[in-house]
């Protein structure tokens, strides 16, 4: 029956996040089971496209990231692919009414991956971060808001800020593999060479600024997902903390973690800040 292969299909994407993201996957427990398998297939098409230009070396990457992109489309079209994460994927955009231009701006940005290296330009890093993760926000919140689209307006803003917030504190935590295996550098004028405590303060402020608008949204979030998205944010903002903290020369040499310790400490103080109504 195709309800089963659609089960499968939602439980495949659930291992992808579980394997891939502990700290992603844990975040989205945290939110209500109604909305968990939406999530858990945004982020499995998310990670897929990633993978292809991050991950596969030796392979032919530009021919796979369009092709991903087509079966995406036939399975928009069709209603089914034999994919299971573009499956369940195509089933929660169709749903949640998640529009084709935010599914085109992150592709078009995995595809940069493959032929640029180098942000330059403020306006440069900007669509790049808009295209990696604004977008990945966004589609999140039309989950979030179940198709009320004068919250989905309301929250945008905050939302995408929110997916900044993440994405450059992913850039500032793979410095060094970023530039030293994919030989990239997103943020303009900075790499390992001219890398310094200056210039990550000024990094960790604007990361802050993220983060101080970003949390105005998470305050007006639906019950159903406000826990789940206010973990992430508890998370990362320890993760910025620990940057803050590290030596910019370390963080040139060194991948920063959070401790599985730490992440259930973390986990703990964001449930009674919950319940005590404080977000």
């Amino acid at each position: 029956m195709k309800s089963l292969f659609d089960a499968v299909s939602f439980k495949c994407s659930k291992l992808v996040t579980k394997n891939y993201s502990t700290s992603f996957s844990l975040a989205v427990k945290m939110l209500s089971p109604s909305i968990r398998d939406a999530i858990y297939s945004i982020y499995g098409f998310v990670r897929f496209a990633d993978e292809i230009v991050d991950s596969f070396h030796g392979y032919e990457k530009e021919y796979l990231i369009e092709d991903f992109e087509k079966e995406y489309y036939k399975a928009m079209e069709l209603g089914i692919s034999l994919n299971p994460i573009l499956n369940s994927f195509q089933q929660t955009v169709k749903e949640y009414n998640i529009t084709d231009d935010l599914v085109q701006a992150f592709l078009k940005s995995m595809k940069m991956d493959l032929i640029k290296s180098n942000y330059q330009t403020q306006t440069e890093y900007i669509d790049y971060i808009y295209g990696s993760a604004d977008v990945v926000g966004l589609m999140c919140l039309k989950v979030f808001v179940t198709g009320k689209e004068h919250k989905y307006e309301q929250l945008k803003y905050e939302a995408m800020r929110l997916g900044s917030a993440f994405q450059k504190v992913n850039f500032l935590r793979d410095l060094k593999d970023d530039n030293t295996i994919l030989n990239r550098s997103y943020f303009p004028g900075i790499n390992l060479n001219n890398f310094n405590e200056d210039s990550k303060n000024q990094i960790i402020k604007e990361i802050e600024e993220d983060f101080r608008i970003a949390y105005q949204g998470i305050v007006k979030l639906p019950i159903e997902a406000k826990f789940g998205v206010y973990t992430a944010y508890i998370y990362y903002k320890k993760l910025l903390k620990k940057l803050k903290n590290t030596p910019y020369y370390e963080i040139g040499n060194a991948r920063i973690r959070v401790s599985n310790y730490t992440k259930a400490g973390l986990l703990a103080q964001s449930f009674v800040t919950y319940k005590l109504k404080l977000v």
